[in-house]
């Protein structure tokens, strides 16, 4: 069912004040997103689709409709804005800057996809070695008034509450909410991932896995499939292991973006 219109007015949300998109090389390989300092986005070898999907911070299967060039017309495109973006800003002004470019027109439905619900795996509650419960004292609060103090070489780094470092195959976040390993997991699986696990509470969570960072694979009849074994547990093991929580293949309601109108942009 429809739920709405996709995006707000692009008045109210942060925007580039200069921009150059251009069809990418035919024989560019590998994508790349690079945010620079004082402002610069470049984003070099990307469909729209993975624009688009990069975004709205959506998963692939929530994203359906549109021309056919969509996943396979690549461009680069060097974005500046006056100003140093605030944080949470950039995805706001690439989704400005498409929908004017390429005159993007979408809408949102609610379908009935698969999806992952995160649960506890023991019947009893108890919960892994990776993850333990914050106190006071296992990190610091920063203060977002001030500017954080540069890095002392002869002290280990603080550890900041709500922190997240994510490096091939490892997953660290300190003192938050169960539902920040949400987006990580749904990014990982290519899949909507729920929280199902009932914990209330602030965690410190420490996470590695040994096959890929999309470790499944779809199939047609939307069966997971493990990927070639390397060495290490899958995330799915890990998780249960490391974490003592488990990820349930359900059915359920997703929201979705339909793409009612695309254009190429002009070259600039």
């Amino acid at each position: 069912m429809l739920a709405g219109a996709v995006m707000a007015q692009t008045e109210t949300r942060p925007q580039f004040e200069v921009a150059s998109i251009k069809p990418a090389a035919p024989d560019a390989r590998g994508m790349f997103v690079r945010m620079n300092p004082g402002g610069r986005v470049d984003i070099t070898n990307m469909t729209l689709r993975e624009l688009i999907i990069m975004a709205w911070q959506i998963q692939p299967n929530q994203l359906s409709g549109g021309p056919t060039w969509l996943a396979s017309a690549r461009f680069d495109i060097s974005a500046k804005s006056e100003n140093a973006p605030k944080q949470g800003d950039p995805p706001l002004m690439i989704q400005t800057l498409l929908e004017d470019r390429f005159q993007l027109k979408m809408h949102r439905e609610t379908k009935e996809l698969s999806l992952y619900a995160l649960v506890v795996a023991r019947k009893d509650g108890k919960l892994g070695p990776g993850l333990k419960e914050t106190t006071e004292t296992s990190c610091t609060q920063p203060d977002l008034t001030k500017p954080l103090p540069p890095p002392d070489p002869s002290k280990p780094p603080p550890r900041y509450c709500g922190n997240m470092r994510m490096q091939q195959r490892q997953l660290t976040i300190i003192g938050t909410p169960i539902d920040r390993l949400i987006q990580p997991l749904s990014r990982m699986l290519a899949r909507t991932v729920i929280d199902k696990t009932g914990l209330t509470g602030r965690y410190d969570i420490t996470l590695e896995w040994g096959q890929d960072e999309t470790p499944v694979v779809q199939t047609a009849s939307d069966s997971p499939l493990p990927a070639a074994d390397v060495q290490g547990p899958s995330i799915f093991t890990a998780l249960q292991e490391q974490l003592g929580l488990k990820l349930d293949s359900q059915k359920g309601p997703v929201e979705v973006i339909v793409i009612d109108r695309a254009e190429k942009p002009s070259v600039n």
